[in-house]
């Protein structure tokens, strides 16, 4: 089932679900702002402990915005 919206000047237009479009379009300003992070987007740090520890101190700073 497709989440994205058809075109307005599609002769056929598809249904799609609105709310799953919603959560899509969530997700993905929720990357782009994570990318913001230049350590995430580079991986600086060398082990796991420390990159999955940064992108939870990112989603926190991003959840207090």
């Amino acid at each position: 089932m497709p989440v994205v919206p058809p075109k307005h000047n599609r002769r056929a237009p598809w249904q799609y679900d609105r709310a799953m479009d919603r959560r899509r379009n969530e997700i993905e300003r929720l990357f782009r702002r994570l990318k913001g992070f230049r350590r995430i987007f580079s991986r600086f740090e060398k082990l796991d402990v420390m990159f999955v520890a940064f992108i939870n101190f990112a989603m926190i700073g991003e959840g207090l915005r």
